[in-house]
């Protein structure tokens, strides 16, 4: 009689446009969430991973090669990479955590997304009209505010559109600068105090990797900035206002586990963030000579002092 055969390991690919170098929040919430369920990454599944190391253009060649192994499912980190994974197959399951999938036309709708993509939603497009509001109530002198976008992320042109709606209200001129690689250069040098009074970060995932760069110049320039990223106050940003990515993450890895599982995306409803943290950097607030009002304070999720 014929030995059976064991079971195949699952295989995870999981894409990311930063570097390996263990600040990655969303692979560490991914892993704990996966731990959570009873994996054990290199035991009973592989976790293939890759990274863009900044460079969008490789996406696609990253996504190709995971797709080639095969996985089993395909784990993309914000809209940009999402896309390219739409666009690669509509075959392999992609769980995704993306700022609006259904803005973006990554999902159908949230209750029946309908297609080989599930996962959770930021809202970001929401949240993001308060950007301007928590950073007027910090630095109240502010009036020029330089906007940071990946324009390639049809979830920050959202962002974008909900900042120009809520800017005439509270005295705000914006200019909107491109994160591009290209354009980087160009819209770091105009970041000075001689044009804007401070700025915003969306919540690319582009621009996260480039976290440590921007808030050395915000010291440096002495310009007040929100962050749209939950890590950026503890790497020395003065503010953010989002979801925590780690905690969407570890979320995120129940649709995993589900899809391995033999769910279909198809069947599973989009899930929304429940929760939208705001933390303040006093030092950094300090440093800036701002006094961060207590009606501000007494509404921060985290202070960091």
């Amino acid at each position: 009689m014929r030995a059976q055969q064991p079971a195949p390991i699952p295989r995870v690919g999981y894409v990311w446009i930063g570097v390996r170098d263990g600040t990655d929040v969303s692979n560490a919430g991914l892993r704990q969430g996966l731990a959570d369920r009873g994996y054990d990454i290199g035991r009973n599944l592989i976790l293939e991973e890759r990274y863009a190391e900044g460079h969008a253009d490789r996406i696609p060649t990253l996504i190709a090669e995971l797709l080639a192994l095969p996985v089993d499912v395909l784990v993309t980190v914000g809209t940009t990479i999402s896309r390219a994974a739409q666009r690669a197959t509509t075959t392999v399951p992609i769980v995704c955590v993306s700022g609006d999938p259904v803005e973006t036309k990554l999902v159908a709708s949230l209750s029946h997304p309908g297609g080989n993509i599930t996962g959770m939603s930021l809202l970001s497009g929401d949240y993001s009209a308060k950007w301007l509001a928590l950073l007027k109530e910090a630095a109240p002198q502010l009036h020029r505010v330089a906007v940071l976008q990946n324009p390639d992320n049809a979830a920050t042109v959202v962002e974008v559109e909900r900042m120009r709606q809520t800017a005439p209200a509270l005295g705000h001129e914006l200019t909107v600068f491109s994160w591009r690689p290209a354009d980087i250069e160009a819209t770091l040098a105009a970041l000075t105090p001689a044009s804007f009074d401070g700025f915003v970060v969306t919540d690319d995932a582009l621009l996260e990797t480039s976290l440590t760069r921007l808030i050395a110049v915000a010291e440096q320039q002495r310009l007040p900035a929100l962050y749209g990223s939950s890590t950026a106050t503890k790497l020395g940003g003065l503010m953010s206002y989002s979801a925590d990515y780690f905690a969407m993450w570890r979320r995120a890895a129940d649709y995993v586990d589900r899809i391995l599982k033999g769910a279909h995306p198809a069947d599973l409803p989009v899930e929304q963030a429940t929760e939208v943290t705001l933390k303040i950097n006093l030092k950094t607030a300090k440093a800036l000579g701002l006094a961060i009002p207590q009606t501000l304070l007494a509404t921060a999720d985290e202070v960091i002092e």
